[in-house]
């Protein structure tokens, strides 16, 4: 499991658990203003022309989507490129492979700071662990919203 806990200002602390990364994308793509394409996509300059019934070879392809005709251009038609909103910037585009679970961070870290632990057992050395600055002064709130998370998951026994 995935344990995410997210720290919004002016709110109190939030704690949540996603099973995997599939899990993590549906349920960060599902309270995101942006669509889930904005959060992550992968495809090539030349599916992207085809959402537009178009294809590299055609003299308006060039005329009617200059970023995509250049994206085939500099990096060639069939070149898998990522798209990560809230990672690389409004409907950018790039070769350097983003996964899905960076793209959520990103994400989850634009709406305010938050923390995520990868396995179970982090999670729970994470809370059991005094000197993190994160559960200093009014950081037990957040201390207790991922412990009750971690009980309601039984990641924790309540004795």
């Amino acid at each position: 499991m995935i344990f995410v806990l997210e720290m919004p200002a002016g709110a109190d602390p939030r704690a949540w658990f996603a099973f995997d990364v599939d899990d993590l994308v549906r349920k960060v793509t599902a309270n995101d203003p942006l669509q889930a394409w904005e959060i992550w996509d992968q495809a090539s300059a030349r599916e992207l022309l085809e959402l537009f019934d178009l294809r590299p070879e055609q003299a308006e392809a060039a005329v009617a989507c200059p970023g995509i005709h250049a994206l085939g251009e500099e990096y060639g038609w069939d070149t898998p490129l990522y798209r990560a909103d809230h990672l690389l910037g409004r409907g950018a585009y790039r070769a350097e492979p983003v996964n899905e679970a960076q793209a959520c961070v990103a994400a989850l870290e634009a709406r305010g700071p938050c923390r995520l632990w990868w396995h179970e057992a982090e999670a729970v050395l994470a809370m059991e662990k005094d000197d993190d600055p994160l559960w200093a002064g009014p950081g037990w709130k957040a201390r207790w919203a991922l412990r009750e998370q971690l009980l309601a998951t039984e990641v924790l026994a309540d004795n």
